[in-house]
């Protein structure tokens, strides 16, 4: 029987996309010891210090401080694993993501960009850096400003902040909201629209394929004149916060699964 490792799923999701696959399951919700050996994967024991158990598949969900190692193993080992590591590589940093994407995108704005120190404005603007979501690490301002990272500038956009997910062959649009600029899929007011835009569609189509990804999310923002702007990639994104989204998710990890053990 496969062995398959989870890696930072929840102990109900894996019951739900494990309960009609014949496996054994290795779970760790944090990043775990692994180690590639003769192109074989072992991981740490869950519950055995200094205890590796190999495994053959892999399941990989999360955004984690210390995961990109973990990635480049994963991509080096390469075994059955998803998402595929090599497109987590290429999404896991956001601005070298963010540099690929506009590549790709119909719908680019001007931005700027600062390795590290000062820059002025005269309009207002949205300052972003580091590599994580959820709306952290980022500055509206306006006039002169330092920044001590690389940190990309975008013209402060208004409108209507949208996303665009896509898992595997099935799609949403979810409206992003909140109580300020900044907007969100964890706000309790953010909800999926019944209908998708066919543009922002196809772009995040084009933009799942370029980067060969399984799923993916892309944030928009359209402006009330109907302009839309691509904002950035979600390489992991959010399966919690609407269940019909969960469903689908953990049934398409499910059916995956069911395809490579067979």
């Amino acid at each position: 029987m496969k062995k398959v490792l989870f890696i930072g799923l929840e102990k109900n999701e894996i019951r739900d996309i494990v309960q009609n696959v014949a496996v054994k399951t290795i779970h760790h919700e944090l990043i775990p010891e692994i180690v590639v050996k003769e192109q074989q994967l072992f991981v740490e024991h869950p519950n055995i210090a200094d205890f590796l158990v190999p495994v053959d598949i892999v399941v990989f969900h999360g955004i984690f401080g210390d995961d990109f190692d973990t990635i480049n193993a994963l991509a080096i080992w390469d075994g059955v694993c998803l998402p595929n590591p090599v497109a987590l590589l290429n999404c896991r940093l956001k601005l070298p993501c963010l540099a690929r994407a506009l590549r790709i995108t119909k719908f680019k704005m001007p931005r700027g960009f600062v390795v590290k120190g000062n820059i002025e404005v005269e309009k207002e603007s949205v300052a972003k850096w580091g590599n994580w979501h959820c709306g952290e690490n980022k500055q509206k301002f306006m006039g002169k400003q330092s920044y001590e990272q690389p940190t990309i500038i975008e013209p402060f956009i208004e409108g209507t902040a949208v996303r665009i997910l896509v898992i595997g062959e099935k799609y949403w649009q979810i409206q992003l909201k909140g109580d300020d600029w900044l907007k969100s899929i964890h706000h309790q007011d953010a909800h999926i629209h019944s209908s998708v835009d066919e543009e922002l569609l196809q772009d995040t189509l084009n933009l799942k394929e370029h980067f060969q990804l399984e799923w993916i999310a892309v944030d928009y923002m359209v402006q009330p004149n109907g302009e839309k702007f691509m904002l950035e990639v979600n390489h992991i994104p959010n399966m919690d916060r609407f269940p019909e989204v969960r469903q689908h998710y953990t049934t398409f990890i499910g059916d995956w699964l069911q395809r490579k053990i067979t």
